[in-house]
């Protein structure tokens, strides 16, 4: 009797081992796996081992709380039942070969903090329903194929510090719910093709230290406000049809020197005034 119950304790121990994250959260994990192809991953799971030791997969008790696969030759598209992992902090799949388009009903993942699905070959819109992941700090989509026009409700995002989605085919205005996001310490939205002004409300981005607008077809007059951004340290907004009257400050700071584009696609340097004591052009 003591020997079946030493052995009932030692295959419950062993289960418990085996059983280290809930059975929905290990079916997505798998899901994931043989929607990329795991099988040519760089570095594969073991599906046989723990999911605590598979490579990538970060736990908190039985819970799945981050997914971190950058640059492991993931060739795919992402399953729709990711978003039934509710407790994903972090979900990093920057670098691989995934394609189709980005999850609908990201809404799920209330406590997502980074989302970076950047250098893939991600096409479609972006969905609406990313502005609705509060506790969302670090959002990059960059270097994909995604088309449409930024979501105007991502002024939602208000805990948002980065926001990268350069080199894409995005469309449309900088929505005005954007400058609204306090938080937002880098701003990449270079090579898209964004049209409309650069609004005087940029100015409310205290915290920015990154701006990068560069090669869009965005016009009007660069807003002196950005002047008053006392963060900011990298600045490229040239390459655009931006005109008018700059400061020295901001065409020293941009990297290009102001560089814009006419109408007729020649190239030209923005007009330097010698002082910006009060504004030198309307921004209306």
């Amino acid at each position: 009797m003591k020997n079946l119950f030493t052995l009932l304790l030692t295959v419950l121990a062993s289960f418990t081992m085996m059983a280290d994250v809930s059975f929905s959260d290990k079916a997505v994990l798998l899901k994931l796996y043989n929607s990329t192809n795991g099988a040519n991953w760089t570095t594969k799971w073991d599906l046989a081992s723990p999911v605590s030791t598979w490579y990538g997969v970060r736990l908190e008790g039985d819970e799945v709380v981050s997914i971190n696969l950058a640059d492991n030759n993931l060739v795919g598209e992402i399953p729709s039942e990711i978003v039934n992992l509710v407790n994903l902090q972090e979900l990093n799949l920057h670098k691989n070969g995934i394609s189709g388009t980005i999850p609908n009903s990201l809404q799920n993942l209330k406590e997502l903090k980074i989302l970076d699905l950047s250098f893939n070959r991600l096409s479609g819109a972006i969905p609406v329903s990313i502005c609705e992941m509060n506790k969302l700090q670090d959002l990059e989509l960059y270097m994909n194929r995604l088309t449409g026009e930024l979501p105007e409700q991502i002024g939602k995002l208000q805990s948002l510090e980065t926001l990268a989605v350069f080199n894409n085919e995005i469309e449309g205005q900088i929505p005005s719910s954007l400058y609204e996001v306090k938080t937002l310490k880098i701003l990449l939205l270079n090579s898209n093709k964004l049209v409309g002004k650069l609004s005087a409300n940029v100015s409310n981005l205290k915290m920015l230290e990154n701006l990068s607008l560069f090669e869009n077809n965005m016009d009007g007059q660069v807003p002196f406000s950005l002047e008053n951004l006392s963060n900011l340290k990298e600045m490229n907004i040239s390459y655009n049809m931006f005109s008018g009257l700059t400061s020295r400050r901001l065409a020293v700071l941009d990297t290009l020197n102001l560089t814009m584009l006419n109408e007729k696609g020649a190239v030209a340097l923005m007009n330097v005034a010698m002082e910006i004591e009060r504004p030198l052009v309307s921004e209306d």
